[in-house]
């Protein structure tokens, strides 16, 4: 086997991440009911009669060189590192044992997948999905009950979707799921977001804001009234934004309430609300109820519909702040977008300060990244490359990234503050500015792309979609 190959999830999975750390071992093939595995360790036939006790499984184990088995262990089983790993004291609960793999190495969702013959178990790294499990399809509804049990889900019911929440703890660190069924072909398949409670690591000056940016958007958020909005796709980043912000205005003399769904994060000092639509309380209802609870700020989870937005224009031009987020592709965007709900042109302009939009993109590893010449055919056709963009980086993968060739995200924003001639512009319904952000020296996401293409902090492929538009 080479350090490129890829182990079998079925093969793969018969040992567990840190055990294959601790041992020094690697399964790669089966071979007459015998797993055959890769080690540097020097005893094998202590290390074979150790493994075949703990695993209960036949082992037939091969010498080969360190830096293979450090490869192939750094590409296979991605623990956040060996100490954490350690620490955590799995019970023989295999459903324990995946949430807890998947908060230690970062995962922000768990996918459940059944098939006709067995079912799949992806975790969610840096917004890909990459496949961590198989279970046996005899064996999925075990997982499924238990699952259905933690959140408080009705275990009889499997032909409608449902929606629960799992609190957990591992250590001090506490944290809760989000827990979605939906009925498939072959079973119902669950997602589980992992929602972490600690805001201490969430500042807006490390989102990804350029210095110029940050300061126009800390100027917007600093209104006492009116609304901010902002945009992108699921995945996209836009609530760790808002909690970021909400965690700037919240002081001791600021009244603040959010409406969500879910409460992905708990902040100190805000009053947060559930969203229960199963019981009347939506969005429009709750922020209806709001105004009438002396806040300074609200927060509403999404604008989805011309109610929520018309109270959230309310709530604005009473004298309070509103934050919230819309889908649409980009920060102008989301004008439109409030205009086809049906929101009144003139009422969008003396309310609107300040439309964001943003995405999320992969950073290359330092360690791995790869210079190489700019070819033009890998751009899109209607892009056009500047003058001094002679080369890029492009991800190789090391140990230190799991062969990834990407270490972490950041995220780009647009962002245009509403001045007067934009309020002029939104009133007469002209809603072609791309002159007007030239001149002003605006950038857009596309212009963002580009600059960290050229600075080599992402690459070509992560940031393609964002060149075409």
């Amino acid at each position: 086997m080479t350090e490129n190959s890829q182990i079998p999830i079925e093969i793969q999975q018969i040992i567990a991440p840190e055990d294959a750390y601790s041992y020094r071992v690697v399964p790669y093939a089966i071979n007459n009911q015998k797993y055959l595995c890769y080690t540097d360790a020097e005893d094998l036939e202590k290390l074979q009669n150790e493994l075949q006790v703990i695993l209960n499984l036949s082992i037939e184990l091969t010498t080969e060189k360190s830096e293979l088995v450090d490869t192939l262990l750094s590409k296979n089983y991605r623990i956040s590192s060996i100490q954490e790993a350690e620490a955590i004291s799995y019970t023989q609960d295999f459903l324990e044992k995946i949430l807890m793999t998947a908060k230690s190495i970062g995962s922000s969702d768990v996918h459940f997948e059944p098939f006709e013959e067995k079912c799949r178990v992806r975790y969610r790294l840096d917004g890909k999905l990459k496949e961590q499990f198989y279970i046996p399809i005899d064996e999925y509804p075990i997982i499924i009950n238990k699952i259905k049990n933690r959140a408080s889900l009705d275990i009889s019911q499997n032909r409608l979707p449902q929606d629960g929440r799992i609190s957990m703890q591992i250590g001090t660190n506490e944290f809760d799921i989000r827990v979605s069924t939906l009925r498939t072909l072959h079973g119902e398949s669950i997602v589980l977001r992992i929602l972490s409670k600690d805001t201490s690591t969430i500042n807006l000056a490390d989102l990804g804001f350029t210095e110029e940016e940050l300061k126009t958007y800390r100027e917007a958020i600093k209104n006492p009234n009116g609304i901010v909005l902002i945009s992108g796709p699921t995945g996209s980043g836009k609530t760790t934004t808002l909690y970021a912000t909400l965690k700037l205005l919240n002081e001791a003399s600021t009244k603040i309430l959010t409406i969500e769904d879910p409460i992905e994060y708990t902040l100190e000092g805000v009053n947060q609300v559930q969203l229960r639509e199963d019981i009347g309380l939506d969005f429009p209802s709750a922020m209806r109820t709001f105004l009438r609870q002396d806040p300074d700020v609200i927060m509403v989870g999404e604008i989805r519909d011309v109610k929520t937005a018309n109270m959230a224009i309310r709530a604005a031009l009473t004298g309070h702040l509103v934050l919230s987020t819309i889908h649409t592709n980009s920060a102008w965007a989301t004008v439109s977008r409030l205009i086809d709900m049906g929101v009144p042109p003139f009422l969008i302009a003396s309310t609107l300060n300040i439309s964001v939009a943003q995405r999320l993109v992969r950073k290359l590893c330092t360690i791995c990244k790869k210079e190489t010449s700019i070819n033009v055919e890998e751009f899109p056709k209607s892009y056009k490359i500047p003058d001094d963009l002679k080369t890029h980086y492009i991800a190789e993968g090391c140990q230190a990234c799991h062969h990834t060739g990407y270490s972490g995200r950041m995220a780009l924003y647009e962002i245009i503050p509403i001045t007067k001639e934009l309020q002029t512009a939104i009133k007469a319904e002209h809603l072609e500015i791309d002159n007007y952000l030239s001149h002003n020296n605006i950038p857009q996401l596309k212009d963002h792309a580009t600059r960290l293409i050229k600075e080599g902090i992402t690459s070509l492929d992560e940031v393609f979609s964002l060149l075409v538009h």
